[in-house]
């Protein structure tokens, strides 16, 4: 069963046996009290507050809204997520095991009575009592990192945690949408990857457990869309970069912006190369809630396309942060993609979506929220302690 944040007001406890009581409004011009809360013939009923209408006071239900059950809601892309559908007017109840998230990135949600938090991983039975409209299926460890230190795990979270959230999907009757990645790609032989593109994946190297789960995940979602009619939506995301990165995950734009704020050198694998395709996270959320509400069940690419080396890409950083670090060279890691673009003409034909920030403004924003970190983040090396997870020796 999933623990619930003491934290988080609104919301069931943690069994999700009981609900919260609602608010009711009194007038459109009166603000929100409890029931009960204004008694008819008071002084304080009858004021500014609201209006008697013959003598009553007119009680209007509050418009129910919504319910969206976003996992990985603690990580980057996650609590973006909790953020846009909170913006948009629904209830978001949040769900992770922490295990890579953090709950710095969704403590400013906690007072908010339409947000709710469970600590729960999803590869175990999701219980979730009442309704949902969506579920969007983000956990997982996105950074190699990670998945190369806790590998089944991440394989768990895209098999058996898609299987638990498919299965949920279709006992609430909620259209769900899972976070595939451009990892299901491998390292491309076509330039740029359109979705019709099968991939070059290598099945047991060292990132196979997350192109494999992804995959998978992939397969278990269509197959579920096929046999059982599922409303299902497939978002394969491409390099994504923003505020609540964690500085040390090992992806290139917060190694390098970590390095060049800490005086330390450049580090390039291989020559530099090798193309990435940087999509600012606003950008990215705004793809996604579009093609959640869309009429397609296949995958989607969602990315900017507009290319860079790595080795450009370093001495734009530098530029930005005007230091005058060194760039070194270390071997290429196996199965480093050589390529990576994104062919968006179907999200533009579906969905009317393009990246609209471009790096230069996006690395800028995302600069100034690393450097506001305090000296310890900064310093950080190990952000996680995978020692419960690894094997004993």
């Amino acid at each position: 069963m999933a623990k619930k944040k003491k934290a988080v007001k609104a919301g069931s406890k943690s069994t999700g046996s009981s609900k919260p009581k609602p608010k009711m409004a009194v007038s459109k011009k009166s603000s929100a009290t409890k029931t009960g809360a204004v008694k008819p013939g008071s002084k304080k009923s009858v004021g500014k507050r609201a209006k008697a209408v013959k003598g009553k006071l007119r009680i209007v239900k509050p418009v129910k809204k919504d319910r969206v059950l976003i996992t990985g809601a603690a990580g980057f892309l996650g609590s973006h997520l909790c953020d846009r559908f909170l913006k948009e007017g629904y209830h978001v109840i949040a769900m992770d095991n922490l295990i890579t998230g953090s709950l710095k990135n969704i403590e400013h949600l906690f007072h908010r009575e339409d947000f709710e938090f469970y600590h729960h991983d999803v590869s175990k039975f999701v219980h979730v009592p009442g309704e949902l409209k969506y579920i969007l299926h983000f956990a997982s460890p996105a950074s190699p990192i990670d998945y190369e230190k806790i590998p089944i795990q991440t394989l768990k979270v895209g098999s058996l945690g898609t299987h638990n959230l498919l299965g949920l999907a279709l006992a609430k009757g909620a259209r769900i949408l899972v976070a595939s990645t451009s990892e299901v790609y491998g390292d491309p032989q076509v330039h740029p990857q359109s979705e019709s593109y099968w991939g070059h994946v290598n099945p047991v190297g060292k990132r196979s457990m997350y192109d494999e789960a992804k995959r998978f995940q992939e397969a278990l979602t269509m197959s579920y869309h096929h046999y059982h009619g599922l409303e299902t939506r497939m978002v394969r995301i491409f390099n994504t970069y923003g505020p609540r990165m964690r500085l040390n995950d090992g992806r290139v734009v917060p190694a390098f912006m970590g390095q060049a704020l800490r005086g330390e050198d450049l580090t390039i694998f291989g020559k530099g190369n090798q193309t990435r395709s940087f999509c600012y996270v606003d950008d990215l959320i705004e793809g996604i809630y579009r093609l959640l509400l869309s009429d397609h069940a296949g995958p989607v690419n969602v990315g900017n396309p507009k290319e860079i080396t790595i080795k450009q890409f370093a001495q734009e950083i530098l530029k930005l942060t005007g230091t005058k670090q060194k760039l070194i060279y270390k071997p290429l890691p196996s199965d480093d993609p050589m390529q990576r673009q994104p062919d968006i003409t179907l999200a533009k034909k579906l969905l009317g979506w393009s990246a609209k920030v471009d790096r230069a403004e996006g690395m800028k924003r995302t600069f100034a929220y690393f450097k506001s970190l305090s000296q310890a983040e900064l310093n950080e090396k190990e952000h996680f302690n995978f020692e419960k997870y690894s094997r004993k020796k």
